[in-house]
């Protein structure tokens, strides 16, 4: 591993701190580079991470060490086997209170960071603020597909929750925070989390380092579109989604909240979520995959046939039984309002 220090590392520390963690994605590099260097906020550091990349990734990100944004490039010889390991490292030589880890296949808008910073500091404890996103196809074209678990709902552009209600009633049900190029965390809070938990994971870390963070104070929700989430088939969650490996990891994040948040949950609203899991191994196109996966959801989180049937049958009720919890329903509840 090759780490330099480029640019201004000394001094007052920026507001915020940039990563772009990139692996094999030189046809965009350059692209989301510049949506970073060009945003109307300009008190921020770059940190440049390439986990030995093969197609000439590295002579893109070399072009950049004289730029005073960029405080490091930091080229592994090796692969890490997983982004999650790319993450802690830029967190660990980021200087700022606020972190966005900008992924190297996504762009913003100009006023990402200027929009984001402006309602994180309308309130106190926001640990993890959430912009709305666009899906962009893999020539940077908007699709008509909607990105946010909101959609439509935009009656409000910032809403804050208790981290705790929001894992709840939000991310329990599937990662909301679907793509990190759209978020600024807390430096302070993503240094004190269990490593351990998600480092090693390869599809789900993103869902469980959220849930973590989530957990140690509010979370803001900035519903406009300011981030632009590429959708192409070489991404790893694609592959982990057709091979049914993410489902385990899946599995193993559903298994931490439960455990953080009970005795709260109900026991139908956890048999709904794993009645839904149960039903993606169902529908795994390898058959050999499904039985060890009904094991593993059986041994973690007591999940099983009957579960699926539950779902199926709520399905049908929730028309007749407006008090039935849907995750649609769970997620519109306001919750309540913290301390701002």
């Amino acid at each position: 591993m090759a780490i330099e220090s480029v640019g201004k590392t000394t001094g007052k520390a920026p507001a915020v701190s940039v990563i772009i963690p990139n692996y094999n994605y030189a046809r965009y590099l350059e692209a989301r580079i510049e949506s970073v260097l060009g945003q109307t906020f300009t008190d921020f550091e770059l940190i440049l991470l390439d986990d030995a990349s093969t197609d000439g990734s590295a002579g893109i990100l070399s072009r950049y060490k004289d730029n005073p944004h960029v405080s490091h490039i930091c080229i592994n010889t090796k692969n890490t086997g997983s982004p999650f390991r790319q993450w802690m490292k830029g967190i660990s030589l980021a200087r700022s209170e606020w972190v966005w880890v900008a992924e190297a296949d996504d762009l913003a808008t100009p006023d990402f960071l200027e929009c984001c910073m402006s309602y994180i500091r309308k309130y106190e404890n926001v640990v993890v603020c959430m912009a709305g996103s666009n899906y962009i196809d893999e020539n940077g074209n908007v699709t008509t597909e909607k990105a946010d678990y909101w959609k439509d709902d935009t009656r409000q552009t910032d809403h804050l929750y208790d981290g705790r209600f929001y894992v709840e009633h939000k991310l329990y049900w599937n990662n909301c925070i679907m793509n990190a190029s759209g978020v600024l965390f807390n430096r302070e809070c993503a240094m004190r989390l269990p490593q351990e938990a998600f480092i090693d994971m390869r599809y789900s870390g993103d869902w469980m380092f959220w849930f973590l963070m989530a957990m140690q104070g509010n979370v803001l929700e900035v519903r406009r579109a300011l981030n632009y989430f590429r959708q192409h088939t070489a991404k790893v969650s694609e592959e982990g989604i057709s091979t049914g490996k993410r489902l385990y990891e899946d599995i193993d994040v559903v298994a931490a909240m439960e455990k953080a948040l009970m005795p709260h949950l109900g026991r139908y609203k956890r048999r709904l979520l794993h009645g839904m899991i149960y039903r993606r191994i169902t529908k795994l196109k390898d058959s050999g995959k499904r039985d060890p996966l009904f094991a593993y959801i059986a041994d973690r989180l007591g999940g099983g046939a009957s579960d699926l049937r539950l779902f199926h049958l709520n399905q049908y009720l929730r028309y007749v039984c407006p008090f039935l919890p849907t995750m649609k329903r769970d997620r519109r509840k306001p919750g309540p309002c913290p301390n701002a």
